[in-house]
């Protein structure tokens, strides 16, 4: 291996083997590799923790995955573009008084941000890429937990986090925002039929979650979002999430990377959305500067082969 030296006499070739060893750590840190493993590195930890990463596992015809083996979500879900798509989710989210008074009361995520990444990022490798045993228990996790959550609204009205309509906002408002960050940042957008397809196939997920008629086009899935409109408003758990979100207790040389993340996302958002969450966008700021830097941190993550379940990224239907 070797890296480019420069010098008055112009540019040659220094054999990386050969140079002195005080050198050699200081040339080994300018080759290409290094520094893919070290971006590779960071943000495999941040998103699955310090747990070894499981390969993608093979597509088992004896026990498959619910999500075909040519689906678009295999190509969405291994696209880097699923870090914007899932800020922007959250965000979305935020906006319905009763899934956030759940959050606000059953969730730990001021004190473990990562932990619940890491949670997340693992449902969505299983549901994905894993196994159909695979898929199955995580998905009977998830509603395992979601039929102990309970509690009362402000106005005494009882919530259950297994009420297939906060389900219902949940899966919607997440797929949404997934499908729309891969078309604006993922490496190659989807068809209309893609799109279709995408939303779908995550119906399945979404019905085996206890969602009540999930949305099975993009059609449909714009207009099961206008129907929570009137449901919506800025709450106080509003309010404290998004600001936890803006300023997440992360590790301090990601947050430049992440701050460009959640601008990003906050863009995505309707313009509806975005002024109930006080979150406004100024002119020009998304095409002349968000969008280009954007786009260069995912050619950055794509080139480090970052998928969004923190591991090395591979072929969709691998």
């Amino acid at each position: 291996m070797c890296v480019t030296e420069q010098s008055h006499l112009g540019q040659r070739s220094v054999p990386l083997d050969g140079a002195p060893s005080a050198v050699r750590p200081y040339l080994r840190c300018m080759t290409a590799d290094f520094v893919r493993q070290k971006i590779s590195a960071t943000v495999r930890k941040l998103v699955i923790g310090e747990s070894p990463t499981a390969p993608v596992t093979t597509w088992d015809l004896d026990d498959p995955n619910p999500i075909a083996a040519d689906s678009p979500v295999r190509t969405v879900h291994a696209d880097p573009a699923m870090f914007v798509g899932g800020v922007r989710a959250l965000l979305f989210q935020t906006l319905h008084p009763v899934a956030m008074r759940g959050v606000a009361e059953h969730s730990d995520y001021e004190h473990d941000p990562l932990g619940r990444l890491q949670r997340t990022a693992s449902f969505l490798g299983k549901t994905t890429y894993g196994t159909g045993a695979e898929a199955n228990e995580a998905i009977n996790l998830v509603r395992s937990i979601h039929s102990r959550v309970e509690g009362t609204m402000p106005d005494g009205t009882i919530y259950r986090a297994d009420d297939p309509r906060l389900l219902g906002w949940v899966h919607a408002s997440e797929i949404d925002s997934f499908l729309t960050a891969h078309q604006k940042y993922g490496g190659t957008r989807l068809s209309p039929h893609e799109c279709d397809r995408y939303v779908a196939d995550m119906s399945i997920i979404g019905s085996a979650l206890g969602v009540d008629n999930a949305p099975q086009s993009r059609a449909e899935l714009a207009a099961v979002l206008d129907s929570y409109r009137s449901e919506l408003a800025p709450s106080k758990e509003c309010r404290d999430a998004t600001r936890f979100l803006f300023a997440p207790a992360l590790p301090i040389g990601v947050l430049p990377f992440y701050g460009l993340i959640f601008s990003s996302a906050v863009a995505m958002l309707p313009r509806w959305a975005r002024s109930m969450l006080l979150l406004p966008v100024a002119p020009g700021i998304d095409p002349f500067v968000l969008r280009p830097a954007m786009t260069t941190m995912m050619y950055a993550l794509r080139w480090a082969q970052i998928a969004p379940d923190g591991g090395e990224a591979s072929h969709p239907n691998s």
